[in-house]
């Protein structure tokens, strides 16, 4: 059979899809920020409490049973804090979408300088951005979404966005509480402490280099400053235990 060659233009579009879709793909609402929350959160406030516990104790047990009631009572805490705030947002989102409506009708020509003012910075002028405010001050929804994005840079909020953002925080949470619990279920103290030390600080420095990776920055650089910080901050609660040591 003849060999089927393609036209170059047609060579290049195909290229250039499979780049966006597959190469360099955007990345649509990957949650990212809540996964990096949750987990990271977890996994330090826990760390700090077991390795408090660790120094003012020697008995395993009362280091596991402490940091398993901050686990569920961090996952919870952290969830509840997701859907709140995540609801707060669309709560503002329709408040001020209403706001807009009623300046629109109460203020029409200064909602309309507004648009005006929006476009000629976007470098539209004459005939042009007339065409473009007439057109979109001719109907209220487009008038009123327009100012939301370009007025106040805010989106329509997704309806299952806050229950879904407590989950993934909520398990995320949970997930980074249990990494330096672990060592405790198995090992004797003085151990547990270095062995849940090395993994916290190993995981930190995964998550920041991988966040590094997907969106912008150096990942080892990323990934370091995520293990000192979580570290550090768990290591107050480490000298804390001590003190009551003592």
């Amino acid at each position: 059979m003849p060999q089927l060659t393609l036209p170059h233009s047609t060579s290049i579009l195909i290229e250039q899809v499979r780049h966006h879709d597959r190469s360099d793909p955007h990345r649509s609402d990957s949650r990212l920020s809540e996964v990096i929350l949750g987990g990271q959160d977890g996994l330090v406030n826990v760390l700090g409490v077991i390795l408090g516990v660790a120094a003012a104790s020697s008995d395993p047990r009362i280091v596991v049973a402490a940091g398993l009631a901050a686990t569920f009572a961090e996952s919870v805490s952290m969830a509840a804090v997701a859907y709140t705030s995540t609801q707060a947002e669309n709560d503002l989102y329709h408040s001020e979408r209403e706001r807009e409506y009623r300046h629109i009708q109460l203020a029409p020509d200064v909602e309309t300088q507004e648009i005006t003012e929006i476009y000629q910075r976007k470098g539209f002028e004459g005939d042009e951005l007339k065409r473009i405010v007439e057109v979109i001050t001719s109907n209220p929804d487009i008038w009123v979404e327009v100012m939301m994005a370009e007025e106040f840079q805010m989106s329509p909020p997704d309806k299952s966005r806050a229950i879904n953002s407590a989950f993934l925080v909520g398990l995320a949470a949970i997930i980074g509480s249990l990494i330096p619990l672990v060592p405790f279920f198995f090992l004797p103290i003085l151990l547990g402490i270095w062995v849940s030390l090395a993994i916290s600080a190993i995981t930190l420095f995964v998550v920041g280099a991988y966040k590094a990776r997907v969106t912008v920055g150096n990942p080892g650089r990323s990934g370091l400053q995520m293990t000192i910080i979580g570290i550090a901050s768990a290591l107050v609660g480490y000298v804390v235990g001590l003190l009551f040591k003592v």
